[in-house]
């Protein structure tokens, strides 16, 4: 029935694919929209199908002309043609099947740009505390992984089936045309036949699943352990030998699985070869039979052999339609998941009608602002008045935990406070766009971030248009100039996975001339030089001091800030002492405590340093 054996057996549903549409349904009518824009290109390749599935029957037909009447006549002009349009049926239904996956590739390439821009453009608008609550890998998978997987959905999923369906009732009816008797046989045997199918393929799947959590534990093994960091934590806990020991298990525990796989089944898989080879032999015996007998003058050899080609179509068609179901379950499983990520409620909407992002006065104001991270018991913030002028610097400190660099992150729209009001030059952080925040404000945080690229496409990444001068001059605002210097391709030095080419405070000095490079009126600095000595970031604060900014810092060491504006103290997320330094240390309280506690830790040096 299937040359070679038959092909592979039906797929079962994904237990965990049919949880996820109880808990998260699916609209069929807002999957329909999506290809609705194509409905004139789908009707097309809809006739194609139509077209392929009647052609391919008619070959068997003119095999049967060709073996009862050509050959024995030894007409070769009747077998000239027969011959000819034999020979056409191929070349025109390959062509039409080139056609048919062109347009199948491009309506589904069309439909899988649409939802991974519109994936990909609802995520950037969440607030941090999308990114801190769900893993990374999460987000990647949803953005490749789910969308690439649709591809077999809108691509191959509705043309098999309106293949497999049509090529199943066309071969059917030319089946009972040719002959009635032995389609009866054929049908009545092909039952158990796709029984024996599906049980392989339920016995099979059942290993894969083992054979994919192991490779996983590979993978996260590879990724883990063989990076940059990985590689560090190993060597420096003496745990490679373990690790190598976990990998070669797992490693080990794949030979076991493959040839469980491989010998899956086999006595079903005998049982199958065995009827694939009865059936023909008892359509053999039924047509000599009825031919010998002469019950059916229609039974001819070139019926015979038209009919013993058409049966070795059927089977293909019959097994891929026992998959839709299966099938369908994995596609909406999939819509599932890319729609929950589209139903995202942006967390950071962009203004409807944006302010007018010319300021007169880059100063940062806090009006009663108070800030709970989702999920948690007790707010980070709560009511923060906060005025820095432009021009100045204003200081925060206070020990961990007390709200300091929630603050930062609501000074740069990071995240939207639960309560009050964060305010650029008078104007609500809300109503300005991403992109006047961004020209305004710039940020630069303890966690330094460097894409895997050279030093000038990492400043480029601030400002695409800067001149060289213009990279160099913010190196040296940064102090890091000489070291960019010093390096044999200068500016097209690949910084390495996450900067390691760099130490942590080159580093930071990147990233730190990186965002000088745009020049912004308002620049948070959240514990940004912590890894730098006193000198070097003392110098830098004065370098940025004379740049004119307005300054919300975070100070790391409190010896460089001392001579702030204003420095703002922070407890328990709220503001229990402001004044300059002289003024607090004066007044005695919770700085004054900093001070002398930072200042005992350091033995008594100047480069007291701030939890």
């Amino acid at each position: 029935m299937h040359p070679g054996g038959p092909p592979p057996g039906p797929a079962t549903k994904d237990r965990a694919d049919v949880e996820r549409l109880q808990e998260h349904p699916v609209s069929m009518r807002r999957v329909f929209g999506l290809f609705r824009p194509h409905v004139p290109t789908l009707l097309l390749i809809t006739g194609l199908i139509v077209a392929t599935s009647g052609l391919t029957v008619v070959q068997p037909f003119l095999v049967r002309h060709a073996v009862d009447e050509a050959i024995p006549a030894q007409d070769l002009t009747l077998l000239g043609w027969l011959v000819g349009g034999m020979v056409g049926l191929v070349v025109l239904t390959q062509g039409i099947g080139v056609v048919q996956t062109w347009l199948s590739t491009l309506v589904g390439q069309k439909i899988m740009h649409r939802l991974r821009t519109e994936v990909f453009a609802n995520v950037q608008s969440q607030a941090l505390a999308f990114f801190t609550s769900n893993r990374d890998g999460e987000i990647q998978s949803r953005l490749t992984n789910d969308i690439s997987g649709m591809r077999g959905v809108v691509t191959t999923t509705a043309t098999s089936i309106a293949t497999n369906v049509t090529m199943t009732v066309a071969t059917i009816i030319a089946m009972v045309a040719l002959s009635p008797t032995l389609s009866l046989l054929s049908l009545v045997v092909l039952p158990p036949a796709i029984w024996l199918t599906r049980q392989t393929a339920l016995l099979r799947r059942r290993i894969l699943a083992k054979q994919q959590r192991a490779q996983a534990q590979l993978q996260q093994t590879i990724a883990e352990h063989l990076s940059v960091s990985g590689m560090r934590l190993s060597k420096t806990m003496g745990a490679q030998d373990r690790v190598y020991a976990q990998f070669a298990k797992v490693s080990e525990e794949l030979i076991t699985l493959e040839l469980e796989s491989q010998l899956a089944g086999r006595w079903r898989m005998a049982s199958m070869q065995i009827i694939f080879g009865i059936i023909p032999a008892l359509v053999y015996l039924v047509a000599g039979l009825v031919m010998a007998r002469e019950l059916d003058t229609s039974m001819t050899i070139g019926t015979l052999i038209a009919f013993s080609t058409l049966q070795t179509q059927l089977f293909r068609p019959v097994t891929g339609l026992l998959n839709v179901s299966a099938q369908w379950v994995a596609s909406m499983a999939l819509f599932s998941r890319i729609f929950e990520y589209l139903d995202l409620t942006p967390d950071l909407p962009e203004p409807t009608q944006p302010a007018d992002a010319s300021l007169n006065s880059p100063s940062l104001t806090f009006r009663q602002v108070g800030y709970t991270y989702p999920g948690a018991d007790r707010s980070a913030l709560r009511g923060i008045d906060l005025h820095v002028p432009a021009g100045t610097t204003t200081a925060l400190v206070g020990h961990t935990g007390s709200g300091k660099s929630t603050a930062a992150m609501l000074a740069a729209r990071l995240a939207d406070p639960t309560e009050g009001t964060v305010l650029l030059g008078g104007v609500d952080l809300r109503r300005l766009s991403a992109a006047a925040r961004a020209q305004h404000i710039g940020v630069v945080s303890q966690e330094t971030y460097l894409l895997h690229a050279s030093v000038r496409e990492n400043l480029l990444f601030s400002r695409p248009d800067a001149t060289d001068s213009e990279l160099w001059a913010a190196l040296r605002l940064a102090h890091v100039d000489q070291v960019i210097a010093g390096l044999p391709e200068g500016l097209d030095t690949v910084v390495g996975s996450r900067g390691y080419r760099f130490s942590g405070g080159e580093q930071q000095r990147l990233s730190l001339a990186r965002t000088l490079l745009r020049d912004p009126d308002v620049l948070i600095l959240d514990e940004a030089t912590s890894a730098l000595d006193n000198e070097t970031e003392r110098a830098i604060q004065e370098a940025v001091l004379g740049s004119g900014t307005t300054r919300l810092v975070i100070a790391h060491r409190l010896s460089t800030i001392q001579d702030a504006d204003q420095i703002v103290v922070l407890d328990d997320g709220a503001i229990v002492q402001r004044g300059t330094h002289a003024q607090l240390l004066a007044s005695g309280g919770a700085y004054a405590d900093l001070v002398a506690a930072a200042q005992a830790r350091d033995g008594g040096g100047n480069g007291a340093s701030a939890d």
